[in-house]
């Protein structure tokens, strides 16, 4: 559920994005609706509403909710205010970059890495299989970053969706991987617990 509201403020993103420009008035101002530069203002006040009330909610954001939400902010007024679409053009590329940074940092920064961090509570793995996942996710993101900004800067018509839906779609892909990757260990874990159970 959370996953899904993080994709919110992108898919009102898109949605601004395709519509043709008009001007409309609202309180006695001329707005101009539809395009890059009212689909970026979407993109950061919905960024703010949602992981504001995420914040709320559970009293803080995890760090790449934060990295999530500086980006958007930093790259989104900056594209409003140099008036450059360009600008917005990194801001998939920089996040996915950083996240990539994090995932190949923890692995020797902290006591364990992101991927144990993040998914230790679901299965007991040994060390080197917990650090194939992490390097594997850090690979994940750089090559979400470097595919968004291939199809950014080559194939203009097509890197919203691309940015909307092509990455979401490698996400999920990579997502469907793990599963196979810790499903004998999940199954070990249930074993284990049958095991304990019976001898209770």
């Amino acid at each position: 559920m959370k996953a899904f509201l993080e994709y919110i403020p992108l898919i009102f993103f898109l949605v601004f994005y395709k519509m043709e420009e008009r001007v409309v008035t609202l309180l006695g101002y001329e707005l101009t609706i539809g395009g890059i530069y009212s689909a970026t203002a979407v993109l950061i006040a919905g960024t703010i509403l949602i992981y504001g009330a995420m914040w709320i909610k559970d009293g803080s954001l995890t760090r790449m909710q934060w990295i999530v939400v500086g980006a958007v902010i930093i790259f989104g007024s900056s594209t409003l205010l140099l008036r450059s679409e360009d600008i917005l053009k990194w801001k998939a590329p920089a996040v996915n970059w950083i996240l990539a940074l994090v995932f190949l940092g923890s692995q020797f920064i902290g006591e364990q890495n992101m991927a144990k961090n993040m998914f230790g509570h679901l299965v007991n793995m040994p060390n080197e299989r917990w650090t194939r996942l992490n390097l594997g996710w850090a690979l994940v993101f750089f090559a979400v970053g470097s595919s968004n900004l291939f199809v950014a800067f080559t194939f203009h018509d097509y890197w919203v969706d691309f940015k909307v839906f092509g990455s979401m779609g490698i996400l999920v892909l990579a997502s469907v991987a793990q599963i196979f990757y810790i499903y004998p260990w999940l199954e070990m874990d249930e074993t284990e617990k049958a095991s304990e159970d019976s001898e209770s």
